[in-house]
Order: C-alpha cells, then sequence, then structure tokens
C-alpha cells in the first residue's frame, strides 16, 4: 500500500506538537503572572478619595497613632475609618475653611461619616478580624506597608491567599513586641529568626490553614 504521507510530516507533527505544549505552557505562566499582577491586585495603585488626605504628613509629620483615626482597630474586625468630627477636632483650627476639605465640614455638619474608598478591601467571602491579628502581635506595616511614607494611601501587598497563608504558616517571620504592633519604624534588636519563634509561644500562635479561618 503506497504511503499517504510523506516522511516530513513526522516532522512537522513533532514541531507542532512541542510548539502546541510550548505556547500552552507560556498560557499558563502569563495568565499566572497577570493574577499577581497590580493590574489584578491593584498593589501599589493609590485610590482616589473624598478628600487626598496625605498619611506621610499626619503620621511621619504631624505623629498622629493610627489608632486616633482607626479607633475600632483593638476591638473589632473592621477597624473604623475617621468620621468628619474625628478630622474636625484638629481642622476647627487648622485649614478651617480650606476648599479641598469641604466634605469634611459636611459630614461634621451633617453628622455622618466621609466616604472614604477602602484601599484594603477584602472580597466578601473573606473573613478578617483586625482585632485578633492585633492582639497576637501583628504590626500594621505587615499588612499595609509603610503608609508614613504615603502622600497618597495605596495597597501596600496584593492581599491574595497565597499571601496570607505565608503568614498563617509561618507568623514566626512576620510577629513582634505588642508594644511596637503601631510602630511603623520598629526594627527587632535581635535576629527576627530568634525572637519570632519566642513571640509565638509566647503570645500562642496557632499556624490556621484550613478553609473555615477564612471563608465563614
Amino acid at each position: 500500500m503506497p504511503q499517504t504521507l510523506p516522511p516530513s510530516a513526522n516532522l512537522a507533527l513533532r514541531v507542532g506538537l512541542a510548539a502546541s505544549l510550548l505556547l500552552g505552557a507560556a498560557a499558563i505562566w502569563l495568565l499566572a503572572a497577570l493574577d499577581r499582577s497590580p493590574w489584578t491586585t491593584r498593589a501599589g495603585l493609590p485610590r482616589d478619595q473624598p478628600v487626598p488626605f496625605s498619611h506621610k504628613l499626619h503620621v511621619a509629620g504631624l505623629g498622629l497613632d493610627c489608632r486616633y483615626c482607626h479607633t475600632a482597630v483593638e476591638e473589632a474586625g473592621f477597624a473604623g475609618m475617621p468620621s468628619g468630627k474625628t478630622c474636625m477636632h484638629c481642622h476647627a483650627q487648622i485649614f478651617p475653611d480650606a476648599p479641598v476639605l469641604a466634605p469634611v465640614r459636611a459630614a461634621f455638619e451633617q453628622d455622618r461619616s466621609i466616604e472614604w474608598v477602602r484601599v484594603a478591601d477584602l472580597p466578601d467571602f473573606v473573613y478578617f478580624d483586625h482585632s485578633i491579628h492585633v492582639r497576637k502581635g501583628f504590626g500594621c506595616v505587615t499588612c499595609h506597608g509603610r503608609v508614613d511614607r504615603m502622600p497618597l494611601l495605596e495597597q501596600a501587598v496584593s492581599m491574595s491567599m497565597l499571601w496570607c497563608l505565608d503568614c498563617h504558616r509561618r507568623p514566626e517571620r512576620y510577629v513582634r513586641p505588642l508594644d511596637q504592633v503601631f510602630s511603623m519604624t520598629w526594627e527587632p534588636l535581635e535576629d527576627q529568626a530568634t525572637l519570632g519563634p519566642r513571640l509565638a509561644r509566647q503570645y500562642g500562635l496557632r499556624r490556621p490553614t484550613d478553609c473555615s479561618s477564612c471563608h465563614r
């Protein structure tokens, strides 16, 4: 029986299969890279706010503690956002008529919250409790970055499930003394590889990685 295809067809088939595998692998890599990129996670991208609040000015320049504006961070799951009343404690005297602060004055006069845009905004199917993380020695910087260097607040990390799991699996890498949780500049006086495990034992840290810990 005569040969239907020339011998070169075998080579073409092998090249085609190899190219298909390479293209498939490249597509998977590209999708994974896209999923972790700022285009998807929005990490490193400032958000437009009703008032251009500068953490750099208020935290680094004026020395405000995180808890002055985020009043519920030690007791509740949600850290809380500053109301018009909180802002007007200072701005009734400082730049009281500045046009840029009109939304603050309006919120204060109407006794309502300012419509801030959430930056570290987790999906609704993710449960996160600020208070337990604060009480167990995890600093604001760990999740929110050096806000004292941010003229406009931006999301410092990806906040993906993989990122969260890295801390849940190895909390000793990130834990710090309780009196340094709200510090922007704290650095360990000893090696974190020594300090972290000791604090983890002292604070009774667990390593919750089961689904129900965060998805309820």
